[in-house]
């Protein structure tokens, strides 16, 4: 299991609705244009692959930052720390 956070900056608002949607089945949101996600390395190739037909690579851009799992979160605030689900529908 990988722990990493997703940001994406999308030009269009159907690209940019496209991709929050996509982004809702793999991680939890915790701000705009920001997912917390656990996964495995292969759910992450798979999630990838995804959103990459769904982007227009000239225009956007998505980030993903890896973290170990064991890493800690400071929130400044009215952020709340991210209870992970088990399981995400893919």
């Amino acid at each position: 299991m990988k722990k990493i956070i997703v940001t994406y900056d999308i030009r269009d608002d159907r690209r940019r609705n496209k991709v929050f949607k996509e982004m809702k089945s793999w991680g939890e949101w915790v701000q705009f244009s920001v997912f917390e996600c656990v996964l495995l390395i292969n759910q992450i190739d798979v999630m990838l692959k995804r959103l990459n037909r769904i982007i227009d690579t000239k225009e956007d851009s998505i980030r993903i930052y890896y973290f170990p799992m064991e890493s800690k979160v400071t929130i400044l605030g009215e952020g709340k720390p991210i209870e992970y689900r088990d399981n995400y529908v893919l």
